[in-house]
């Protein structure tokens, strides 16, 4: 009887894990993900030949927002903004990253601002701005390579 529990019990395992959507392809390698404080993923992510990039949002079980279409042409369809203030004796140092793109009448801005990490994402018609914030142990990767690679336009 503990030998068919125990099968049961792996099958059950494996049908579950079958059903879980996967955020990184062979293919892909991270820029930025994390977790929001509302237990979602984010994650961005490129092609590890530079094929393409793509982010993607949603639950551990489900992806429920994947944007563009993997094709060399999804570059084109992202944006890379930063601002960098180094520390000194009259003010501390920053350095904000921000990775913008347009989806349907609403702009999203991935920001990595360390520590504090999240997305904007505004209504073009309305301005009205949802705020989703990210729980920074969670962070792996940042948008730093974006300044020097070539493969974003930069923008002010």
């Amino acid at each position: 009887m503990k030998k068919y529990t125990f099968t049961i019990i792996i099958l059950l395992f494996v049908s579950v894990s079958s059903y879980a959507q996967k955020y990184i392809l062979p293919n892909e390698e991270v820029i930025l993900s994390f977790t929001t404080k509302n237990n979602k993923r984010v994650v961005l992510a490129k092609d590890k030949a530079n094929a393409y990039m793509i982010y993607r949002f949603g639950t551990a079980q489900k992806i429920e927002f994947e944007f563009p279409e993997k094709t060399k042409e999804s570059w084109s369809k992202f944006t890379y903004s930063f601002y960098f203030r180094g520390g000194g004796a009259k003010n501390e140092g920053m350095d904000l990253n921000y990775i913008h793109f347009n989806n349907k009448g609403y702009k999203y801005t991935v920001y990595d601002k360390t520590p504090e990490t999240g997305i904007t994402i505004t209504n073009m018609k309305t301005n009205k701005e949802t705020e989703i914030e990210g729980k920074p142990k969670t962070r792996k990767g940042n948008l730093l390579d974006f300044r020097n690679n070539g493969l974003l336009k930069i923008t002010e």
